[in-house]
């Protein structure tokens, strides 16, 4: 048989305020047209759908088409909840969506309580036999009282126990006549980073090791890090990354799907689908004129922008001027220490309004002799009455 892997959609995430729901489409797009032509059996979404628990009206709309859309061409669809996900409202659709053939599960559910999802291939009519494991966050996993008396080492342990516990209970049913497949959002140890999860729900405490999943799964379909990678493990353990880059520490990183071909007796075939909508993120460095020279050359990417010059007044308006696609402008970390800094400061009183005007450019990374001779008019002004 044959399955898509997917997660970290992140529909209605924006950029720096820029919505990005057109690229969003896009992708999805893309990817409904990936497992239409590769006539795959069913689409497993690893988690985080949406970007927050509140998606807004459009992006829901996106979502609820997008699964429609697969579920139309005979595919079976399964998702699970992420940490950015609102599980409970997974839930609450859950009895609507099984009605079209999608399987939403928004909280851990045990095997005989709809943890476990079996289906038929249309294409060979193998079992397949699909444990699903939502974000399972540390507090519901460990007592409140156990946060606050153990160690944190204590606490990594019992996450630790309870996630092999849970996973125990609905790998339990695989067989040798099955295709066995687990799908999780969470950390594995081992596992890198994308550049743009929540570091704080993907750190130790929540980190568990591969050994976890059985050696009789074929494959384990895994939402949460950002990076498309396999992590060493006795069953085949794989991140499919985000489809489209959330953030500019995901700049570098490879957007693909993981086409899987297994069967009960086969091991399976992993191939990275690449994706190819949706904008580019790139960060450019160099001085105003260099970063000026071919603005055509940009494309359609999103910048972020790191200025090797002194700033100046007007600078970050004749940026976006020409390079309206310029998301960040910063100066290059070189330029942004204050000349004055090693020097030992005088108090207010000491210094002359020109002084005090002067170390307030500095710390603002301004040097612009037209603004000095502003200042200088002004309090010329001030001071002589004619103002």
């Amino acid at each position: 048989m044959k399955l898509l892997h997917t997660s970290d959609w992140h529909v209605g995430k924006t950029l720096k305020g820029r919505s990005r729901l057109d690229e969003q489409k896009a992708v999805l797009a893309e990817i409904i047209e990936l497992a239409v032509t590769h006539e795959v059996d069913a689409v497993l979404i690893a988690g985080d759908v949406y970007e927050n628990v509140s998606p807004t009206a459009d992006a829901q709309r996106l979502v609820v088409t997008t699964l429609l859309n697969l579920a139309r061409a005979g595919i079976e669809v399964i998702a699970i909840a992420g940490n950015h996900d609102h599980g409970p409202t997974f839930e609450a659709y859950r009895p609507l969506m099984r009605q079209v053939g999608i399987r939403l599960i928004g909280s851990p559910r045990s095997a005989e309580q709809g943890g476990l999802h079996r289906f038929r291939a249309r294409s060979t009519g193998e079992e397949a036999v699909v444990a699903t494991l939502p974000f399972l966050s540390q507090r519901y996993a460990v007592r409140a009282a156990q946060v606050i008396t153990q160690t944190p080492a204590e606490n990594v342990g019992a996450y630790d126990q309870m996630i092999r516990d849970v996973l125990a209970n609905l790998t339990g049913p695989f067989s040798d006549q099955t295709v066995n497949l687990a799908m999780a959002h969470l950390t594995v140890l081992g596992g890198r980073l994308g550049g743009g999860e929540r570091e704080a729900q993907s750190i130790m405490e929540y980190s568990v090791p591969a050994a976890i999943f059985p050696i009789d799964a074929h494959y384990v379909a895994l939402g949460h890090l950002h990076r498309r990678q396999s992590v060493p493990a006795t069953a085949p353990v794989h991140y499919s990354g985000a489809p489209l880059a959330v953030d500019f520490g995901e700049q570098d990183n490879t957007n693909v799907v993981c086409l899987i071909e297994v069967a009960p007796d086969t091991p399976a075939r992993v191939t990275d689908l690449p994706i190819t909508a949706g904008r580019r993120l790139r960060t450019v460095t160099g001085t105003v004129d260099q970063l000026l020279a071919d603005p055509d050359g940009y494309g359609e990417d999103f910048l972020r922008l790191r200025v090797a010059q002194a700033a100046y007044a007007g600078m970050r308006e004749q940026l976006l001027e020409a390079l309206p696609n310029a998301l960040e402008i910063r100066l290059d970390p070189q330029f942004s220490v204050s000349p004055h800094a090693d020097q030992p400061r005088r108090s207010t009183a000491a210094r002359s309004p020109a002084e005090l005007f002067a170390d307030y450019c500095a710390a603002s990374q301004v040097d612009d002799p037209r603004v000095n001779r502003l200042f200088d008019e002004l309090h010329d002004d001030l001071t002589s009455g004619r103002a």
